[in-house]
């Protein structure tokens, strides 16, 4: 059996902060898994069942949040969108700040990072064989 990624945790400050952010901007639904947990936890229900793709959660977190201008310390999730461009502005109009501008992945994709509301790194990804 292969390693392959089946679960991930975001994690947050604020969590109805969070929720708000990846639910405006990705359509994310979430399930209170608080009781499981013994924390605050809530699952991501990010896309269909039918589509490739993982489901996630956001997590409260236990410790202090991720220090400006620190190399990335854990994973950065890539989320898979049809329009780039129309996805960058709502991360903006929800709160969050570009990390790294988007950028050409020739031939393939348009790829770029962003900070969310609590100081987590996250890609965008839009596939596009134009892209150059």
């Amino acid at each position: 059996m292969m390693g392959r990624i089946v679960h991930f945790e975001v994690h947050v400050d604020d969590m109805e902060r969070a929720k708000k952010f990846y639910g405006e901007v990705f359509g994310w639904k979430f399930e209170d898994w608080t009781d499981y947990a013994g924390m605050p936890y809530f699952g991501a229900v990010t896309g269909d069942a039918n589509e490739l793709g993982i489901n996630g959660a956001l997590m409260q977190r236990q410790g202090p949040p991720p220090g400006a201008n620190q190399p990335l310390n854990g994973f950065a999730c890539t989320m898979g969108v049809a329009d780039y461009d129309s996805t960058e502005q709502k991360i903006l109009a929800n709160g969050g700040k570009v990390a790294l501008p988007k950028y050409a992945l020739p031939g393939m994709a348009w790829q770029g990072y962003y900070i969310d509301t609590e100081g987590n790194i996250f890609g965008i990804h839009q596939p596009d064989e134009n892209a150059k």
